[in-house]
């Protein structure tokens, strides 16, 4: 089949039984209103005979028999109402086709009537002028009645009955008349079969339109069901997903307690945490994303220091710059120098963008800056790496979406770091972008509206080396579901000097208590599988032991149980936990321990 009978077959397509019942109204007002005007032109073509000394009466009278035939029409519109309330259109389409084709072919011959009427009483100009009308009212209703064909054919073939009284009417012309009238009456024809092709393309059309429009109703809706589901899923995952990272991330660490000193293990152990690090981010990125889709992420602006901001950002990423052999340079702002955004949101964007530029790298460094442009501060991330190519710098920051040359250089991301960034200058309405030349590098950057009122981002100190913080002493209680993670506290805080006691549950916590065990902090996982809150958990346990130092340790980013803790004051630690941030607070919960004056 060729393109050009395709196309023909696809505007042939059926309307339903509804378009054709549509199809059937709207013939059947043309229908209507052709009908109400007969009267008056009853009256005026009668008026006009009269005024060339013709009879007045017999195109009045036949004007005037249109009037009962109105009143039936009228009865007949209220009854298809009626009946359309209360029946399908299946049932209606033949019963009302079938009435409006008769009432078509009657008020066809109707029309032609008038030209009985007035032969022998019209001269020739009176004539001619009153077929020329009728030829008119016969092309008007075939732009119009012509909806439903068939109501159309009915019409027409009751108004050209009055063509067989031609050459009573032209005596002298009807030989040239006849044929001039019967080649019009085809075209008309035609043209009303051009318009009920129309028609039915339109009613067509509206109909696939409206499936289209239902289709994706129901497309969007079973894309938000599936986004709330997947978005429910990451939520309620985090906790199981973090788990095994937290776990290891606590052995790693007692491990490197454990074997100081020897190189070839260090250096193993660097490596674990880099890969942990990596799985981490990729979390953050997963669940970062689910939060801002779900738009469970709360906007709260704030002077951020450009300063701090950069420092923290340094601070994440040198040990993996040095690690891939980049330089990570970063050139200092003015001081002072603040943007108003989400503290949160701005920290995120800035880490995304670069560690994506650190990731597709291959050699030679990123560096990051901010210079003033009017009221904005641009914050931007240069980098000598692979680049974008420009055909696919429109879709760099779709979720999931990697360039093709970016799977040779690294197949370790997943394409959500730009996506977040994305996502999260839209939450703060800042602007985004990017120049870049492939195989040249790139610079992405980002705009914040800049602000006089500067206040720090709190950011970390520099990390320890692992394996050498301070040893403690002292006693720690600690409750988590699952028991690898339970096996893993108990060795890091052995190697730290601090007897710990793991817990379940409830029960157990309490258990130790009972035994005379006195913790002087407690750390609690949330999501207990015995199905108890975390938090209540930890409120009874501090009521027991009014001297002990608590806080809630979990994998769970929208828990409102957290959120609640953190509105009370309460500490909450997110897995996989930072070693050196948790051995900070126990040292300020706990004393130090007995050889403290040097390391583990």
């Amino acid at each position: 089949m060729t393109a050009r009978n395709a196309a023909t077959s696809s505007v042939q397509e059926t309307p339903s039984t509804q378009g054709w019942l549509l199809l059937l109204e709207a013939s059947f007002a043309r229908l209507r209103l052709g009908m109400t005007v007969m009267p008056s032109m009853g009256l005026l073509f009668g008026l006009l005979l009269a005024w060339e000394g013709g009879p007045v009466a017999p195109l009045l009278v036949w004007g005037c028999m249109y009037l009962p035939v109105l009143l039936f029409v009228w009865w007949g519109h209220r009854r298809y109402l009626r009946e359309r309330a209360l029946q399908s259109p299946q049932v209606l389409l033949p019963i009302w086709t079938r009435r409006v084709r008769w009432l078509a072919l009657t008020h066809g011959m109707g029309v032609a009537l008038s030209v009985p009427l007035s032969l022998g009483h019209g001269n020739y100009e009176f004539m001619l002028l009153l077929h020329i009308t009728l030829a008119g009212i016969l092309a008007a209703n075939a732009a119009q009645m012509s909806a439903t064909l068939a109501v159309y054919r009915m019409y027409f073939m009751g108004s050209v009955s009055g063509l067989v009284l031609i050459p009573w009417t032209f005596p002298g012309q009807w030989p040239m008349v006849l044929p001039m009238t019967i080649v019009m009456a085809t075209v008309i024809y035609r043209s009303a079969m051009n318009s009920h092709g129309f028609f039915v393309r339109q009613v067509v059309l509206e109909e696939r339109s409206r499936d289209l429009a239902e289709r994706y109703r129901e497309a969007s809706n079973t894309a938000e069901a599936a986004l709330a589901e997947k978005n429910h899923f990451l939520t309620t995952a985090a906790h199981d997903l973090r788990q095994p990272v937290h776990a290891m991330a606590l052995l790693a660490e007692a491990i490197a307690v454990q074997t100081r000193g020897q190189t070839h293990i260090e250096d193993l152990l660097a490596q674990w945490r880099l890969s942990m690090r990596s799985v981490n981010h990729m979390f953050d990125a997963l669940l970062d994303l689910s939060r801002i889709e779900s738009g469970k992420v709360e906007l709260r602006p704030a002077p951020v220091l450009l300063a701090a901001l950069f420092d923290d950002v340094r601070l994440q990423f040198a040990t993996d710059a040095s690690a891939s052999g980049l330089a990570l340079r970063f050139h200092a702002p003015p001081p002072g120098a603040a943007v108003l955004a989400d503290p949160a949101l701005a920290r995120q964007s800035l880490a995304n963008l670069v560690h994506n530029a650190l990731r597709y790298t291959p050699q030679g460094g990123v560096l990051v800056g901010a210079r003033r442009r009017g009221a904005q501060w641009r914050i931007e991330v240069w980098d000598t790496g692979v680049g974008v190519a420009l055909h696919e710098q429109a879709q760099i920051y779709e979720a999931f979406y990697r360039p093709e040359h970016a799977w040779h250089v690294n197949r370790s991301g997943h394409g959500l770091g730009l996506a977040v960034v994305a996502r999260c200058v839209a939450l703060m309405q800042a602007r985004q972008g990017l120049v870049s030349r492939l195989g040249k590098g790139s610079c992405f950057w980002l705009e914040l509206p800049a602000t006089q009122l500067a206040a720090p981002l709190l950011h970390s100190a520099p990390a320890a080396a692992p394996g050498t913080s301070p040893r403690l002493q002292g006693t720690c209680l600690v409750l988590d579901d699952d028991p690898h993670v339970l096996s893993a506290w108990s060795t890091l805080l052995g190697t730290w000097g601090i007897d710990a006691r793991p817990a379940s549950n409830a029960a157990e916590a309490f258990a130790h208590l009972d035994t005379g065990f006195a913790p002087e902090a407690i750390l609690c996982d949330q999501r207990l599988r015995s199905g108890e809150s975390g938090f209540d958990v930890l409120r009874a346990l501090l009521e027991r032991c009014p001297d002990a130092r608590g806080a809630m340790v979990s994998g769970e980013y929208a828990s409102p149980e957290l959120q609640t803790a953190q509105d009370e004051g309460y500490l909450v630690l997110r897995k996989p936990v930072d070693v050196d941030e948790l051995h900070a607070v126990l040292s300020q919960w706990l004393g130090p321990g007995i050889n403290n004056e040097n390391s583990i």
